[in-house]
């Protein structure tokens, strides 16, 4: 199924307390990203989740600031990664997306995290914003959409 056959993403019901969710955004394609973390930003207000933002350099660092996010002292429920990647003439897209992927996934396997992924690893910028625009899909409100059902599956099974 591609993006363009989803579904559009919906809010989830979330039992027990308002989740509150940790955006890490990684804005190197400002454009892109904020349109990515507006849409986020409306799923959780729908959903009634608190939720914090910050910001990191890249997609390379968005790995290192989940793992020190999980790792703080503070109560998040869950986390959603936000950034951009755009193939460029070099090697460097694969490195990048390899580690920020495997890095993400890494850190919150290891950690038991409730992650929501909205990492865009595209060959054009055009891509990129298509998947990130106001309308239609849209991969932020997908990655809200993740980290909440992954909530709602924790407090099913660990409560």
């Amino acid at each position: 199924m591609s993006t363009a056959d989803a579904p559009l993403p919906q809010a989830p019901h979330i039992p027990g307390a308002p989740p509150n969710i940790l955006v890490i955004s990684a804005p190197y394609y400002r454009n892109v990203v904020d349109g990515m973390l507006d849409a986020a930003r409306d799923i959780l207000t729908r959903a009634k989740a608190t939720f914090e933002i910050i910001e990191v350099a890249g997609a390379f660092e968005l790995p290192q600031a989940l793992a020190i996010a999980a790792s703080a002292k503070s109560a998040f429920d869950g986390f959603i990664a936000l950034g951009c990647v755009v193939r460029g003439e070099t090697d460097h897209y694969e490195f990048v997306c390899s580690a920020a992927m495997e890095g993400l996934m890494q850190v919150a396997i290891g950690q038991r995290l409730c992650l929501g992924t909205g990492l865009l690893t595209v060959d054009t910028l055009a891509q990129a914003q298509a998947r990130s625009h106001e309308t239609g899909a849209n991969k932020g409100a997908e990655a809200a959409v993740a980290c909440l059902k992954q909530i709602a599956l924790k407090r099913r099974f660990m409560s």
